[in-house]
C-alpha cells in the first residue's frame, strides 16, 4: 500500500516507512507543496495512494466524495516526526486491514 504523506509530516518519513509500506511518498516527492488539498486529492485518487494527514479538510473530502482515496487521519495534533514512525509502524496491521475494507474511507489514528 503507497502511502502519500501531507506537507504537514515529515519528508524524512519516507525513507523510514518504506520497508512497512513500499510506494511511500511525500508531497514535496510529487510537486505538490503548498498546493491545494484538491489538488493532493486528486493525485492521490488517480494514483492510488492512502493520504496520511493531521489536517481535518481530508476528512472532510472523504465525507463528501468517499474513496478512493482512503485516508489516515492522525489525530495526535502535529506530534513529533519519531512518534509518527511510531505510531504508523504500531498501527500497520490495523492499516492494511482498512486499506482492504471496501466500506471505510478514513482510518482515525490516536496516540
Amino acid at each position: 500500500m503507497k502511502l502519500l504523506l501531507d506537507q504537514n509530516i515529515s519528508f524524512r518519513l519516507v525513507k523510514k516507512l518504506e520497508p512497512k509500506f513500499p510506494g511511500t511518498k511525500h508531497v514535496s516527492n510529487l510537486g505538490l507543496i503548498n498546493k491545494s488539498d484538491r489538488d493532493i486529492w486528486d493525485l492521490a485518487k488517480k494514483e492510488g495512494f492512502v493520504i496520511v494527514t493531521f489536517d481535518s479538510d481530508f476528512y472532510e473530502f472523504s465525507l463528501t466524495e468517499g474513496q478512493p482515496p482512503k485516508l489516515i487521519w492522525i489525530r495526535s495534533g502535529n506530534c513529533a516526526t519519531k512518534n509518527v514512525e511510531r505510531l504508523l509502524r504500531e498501527k500497520a496491521d490495523q492499516i492494511a486491514e482498512f486499506t482492504n475494507d471496501t466500506d471505510l474511507g478514513c482510518l482515525e489514528i490516536v496516540d
